[in-house]
């Protein structure tokens, strides 16, 4: 049984940093593309980053210098380095598996930057 477990987020001020963590199950992770993506309160669906076999990595402009998309294989698990955050980066953010068009979602982690 598949399963993405998101875990990290919470309350943090402007300029503050937060490493969101996937955890991965049931599956064999090494093999898939893995991605992040989020929705702010309100608003549509937002990819952030994507890291492919190899350790490739891709990031919206929004994440660009910003945000880093890690994967450990060995512990099955994803994560999301984000530093400077902004009030604007607050979101569930989810985790994503990819694989020749299909996605499984985990169920998100809420990351609230306010002061």
């Amino acid at each position: 049984q598949v399963q993405l477990v998101e875990s990290g987020g919470g309350l943090v001020q402007p300029g503050g940093s937060l490493r969101l963590s996937c955890a991965a199950s049931g599956f064999t992770f090494s093999s898939y593309w893995m991605n992040w993506v989020r929705q702010a309160p309100g608003k549509g669906l937002e990819w952030v980053s994507r890291i492919i076999g190899g350790g490739g990595t891709y990031y919206a402009d929004s994440a660009k210098g910003r945000f880093t998309i890690s994967r450990d294989d060995a512990k099955n698990t994803l994560y999301l380095q984000m530093i400077s955050l902004k009030p604007e980066d607050t979101a569930v953010y989810y985790c994503v598996r990819e694989n020749y068009g299909m996605y499984y979602w985990g169920k998100g982690t809420l990351v609230t930057v306010s002061s």
